[in-house]
């Protein structure tokens, strides 16, 4: 069979990638890779890196170039035979990673490349170091029965978490209601009707269609008048793959979430760990549990007073200017607004005019071209997996090419929500030079409407720079050995670090200069409704924070907690843990877990607290912005050349001090959120 796949050279042939290719080519790689590995393993006693590691990195790359647009293609343009496809490779990919990290002859190879290779630099040595790491997380060290065991449930984790994934997709584009009288409508922006009604055109309907995809849901619950419709979409929400809401029963995540918590727990005792909490930490900065939930507490004890002014001022408002007494979790994003522009007269809505992604998209370029001397162009005639998709390259200012990557913005069906990026292909070194670096950014915002350009909330537009940070990481880095460039490598409690520090200059005047023009008008952000965002800032930070602090701690526990006698206990330690940390109690129906794909089916498993562990080193990173200027080039060359270049290849503590001159400090994020130090 002439397979696009096996015959890819440079990017992915994406319009020529059919489902039937996929198991195929996945088959040969795996088959071509384990008897290549077994011959060069073969009475070989040449322990330099470039007759060992080096003939790996090259079988490996190519099986990551092969997998990385079939996987992305899974997220991003849903199909049957496509999920069929990707499914049947997933226990096959999943068994031969377990075989090669339990490969003795291949990791006593490994050994003798760390041991007499006297040659390796600094990142080849940590390359090695995290590699024989790896091979005892891969139970290398068990008994054979114990191995085998390791092998069944590290296959059966990878389907759990596609199962997982693909009922949350299901059960999102699971339901929809059709409107056909505006009035019921009342109080929705017209940008949020328009993308209502031409929802309904695309499925051949007349009125408007409310989804559960993020563009339509977010406006809905901030904005619709009608308390009873946001109730209803609340709960078609919030019970998304459980037993509860509209769909109860029909993508339920109740097994497949036990069955995940059971498998890593005893995936982490086959390994010697107590829990998977410390299986996890076994590859991050931080070093324990208790300095995990220690960290997490100390912010709640911080946060927690204030969120609860915060709701007691939101509940006060909702009674004595609207004549509500009984605020529900349908009605909080409804007030908050309502609140929000009473006190600073401005609101999300507001702002929608001034961030066209005509204007954001260039504007973003321009800040990293100010930062980092980066020039970067669409170029045009590259194959992509839809229409929309735009595609860029990055050169520096030697006009070395430095990265590419993929651009798809829009909310669609057949797409999985939220904000990702992913790798497509790594750097390295390779015979032919360097290998540029690919990424995958993708976003699921409002698309275009009646002509106009997407018009981005100012929240979309800190999404934008969120995730065009991971691709910074990925693309920018200057190592040349894939298993440490980029974002490989690189602790998961320190990977959030480049992104969440791209969101400050979201809040600059400077910047947003460069990111805003009126769609109409092309003028800047006023002055004056500048001062009203930077005075909004703020508002219910505190609320926030302890929203992602619930969501962490209750990560963090039913992984440290798991007692196979009792099971996951999932909603009742979330429960425990909503009254300890939580402002806002929901409402019993409530089944959040069934659709937290972070932690169920992402990489964030016992990691979640990895979000708030880095943002005290983003906020801390840019305390140097703040005092050397925001386009100051000594501060970007010193973020460049410490962090985005140096990819997984150092310690990150050691990469952050070399930076910043000194350990971080928690005092910066309190600031940056409004939130005082004391409890």
């Amino acid at each position: 069979m002439n397979n696009p796949l096996l015959d890819m050279h440079g990017l992915p042939p994406f319009s020529r990638i059919e489902p039937e290719h996929i198991e195929a080519a996945i088959d040969y790689l795996l088959q071509h890779n384990r008897e290549t590995i077994a011959k060069l393993l073969e009475n070989n006693n040449d322990a330099r890196w470039d007759a060992i590691i080096t003939p790996i990195e090259d079988l490996e790359d190519r099986l990551s170039r092969v997998w990385a647009p079939i996987s992305h293609m899974n997220s991003v343009a849903d199909n049957d035979a496509l999920r069929d496809a990707y499914n049947a490779c997933l226990p096959k990919l999943s068994n031969y990673a377990t075989e090669m990290g339990q490969n003795p002859a291949l990791l006593d190879a490994y050994k003798k490349v760390r041991q007499q290779d006297e040659t390796l630099a600094p990142a080849q040595k940590k390359a090695l170091d995290d590699a024989l790491r790896d091979f005892r997380l891969s139970g290398i060290d068990l008994p054979a029965d114990r191995r085998e065991r390791f092998r069944q449930i590290s296959e059966a984790l990878s389907g759990l978490a596609s199962r997982y994934s693909q009922n949350v997709l299901d059960a999102t584009h699971g339901w929809s209601k059709r409107i056909d009288d505006e009035s019921q409508l009342s109080g929705l922006p017209e940008s949020a009707k328009g993308l209502a009604r031409q929802s309904a055109e695309q499925q051949g309907l007349d009125g408007w269609l409310l989804t559960l995809e993020q563009p339509a849901f977010l406006p809905l619950m901030a904005y619709a008048d009608d308390r009873n419709l946001r109730r209803e979409v609340y709960e078609a929400f919030s019970t998304r793959a459980s037993v509860q809401g509209p769909n109860a029963g029909e993508w339920d995540n109740s097994e497949a979430m036990e069955e995940i918590l059971a498998n890593r727990h005893e995936l982490a005792c086959l390994l010697g760990f107590a829990n998977y909490a410390e299986r996890s930490l076994a590859t991050k900065m931080a070093n324990s549990p208790d300095e995990v939930l220690g960290f997490l507490r100390d912010l709640a004890a911080k946060a927690k007073p204030q969120a609860e002014r915060e709701l007691a001022e939101l509940r006060a408002f909702a009674k004595e200017q609207h004549g509500n007494s009984d605020l529900q979790a349908w009605d909080i994003a409804y007030y908050a607004e309502k609140l929000r522009r009473h006190r600073y007269n401005i609101s999300q809505e507001e702002l929608k005019p001034w961030f066209p992604e005509t204007r954001v998209v260039p504007g973003l370029f321009a800040v990293v071209e100010r930062l980092y001397g980066l020039r970067i162009e669409e170029k045009t005639g590259i194959d992509t997996w839809h229409p929309d998709v735009r595609f860029f390259e990055i050169h520096d200012a030697e006009g070395r090419q430095r990265g590419q990557f993929y651009l798809d913005l829009y909310a669609r069906p057949h797409k999985r929500g939220g904000a990702w990026m992913d790798d497509c292909v790594a750097r390295r070194k390779t015979t032919r030079g360097i290998q540029t670096p690919v990424a995958f950014l993708t976003c699921n915002f409002s698309p275009p409407i009646g002509g106009q350009p997407a018009l981005l909330t100012h929240d979309d537009v800190i999404t934008l720079f969120h995730e065009f940070g991971h691709g910074l990481h990925h693309m920018l880095t200057l190592v040349d050995y894939p298993e440490v460039s980029g974002i490989n490598g690189v602790p998961w409690d320190a990977v959030e670090l480049p992104s969440q520090f791209m969101e400050n200059w979201c809040w600059e005047k400077e910047a947003l200069d460069l990111i805003s023009g009126h769609v109409d008008t092309g003028e800047p952000i006023p002055d004056a409704l500048y001062q009203r965002m930077l005075a909004a800032r703020n508002f219910q930070s505190a609320m926030a924070m302890v929203r992602q602090l619930e969501f962490s701690i209750f990560d963090f526990r039913i992984h440290l907690e798991y007692d196979p006698a009792r099971g996951g206990r999932i909603y009742e330690i979330l429960d425990e843990v909503r009254q300890q940390v939580a402002v806002i109690q929901p409402p019993s129906f409530n089944r959040f877990a069934h659709a937290f794909s972070h932690i169920f089916a992402g990489g964030y498993a016992a990691g979640y607290y990895s979000y708030k562990w880095a943002e005290v080193l983003s906020a801390d990173a840019y305390s140097l912005f703040e005092e050397k200027g925001i386009f100051s080039q000594e501060a970007g060359d010193a973020f460049l050349h410490n962090i985005l270049e140096k990819g997984g290849s150092a310690d990150p503590m050691s990469l952050y001090t070399a930076f910043r001159g000194r350990k971080p400090s928690v005092d910066a994020l309190l600031r940056h959120n409004g939130i005082g130090k004391a409890a």
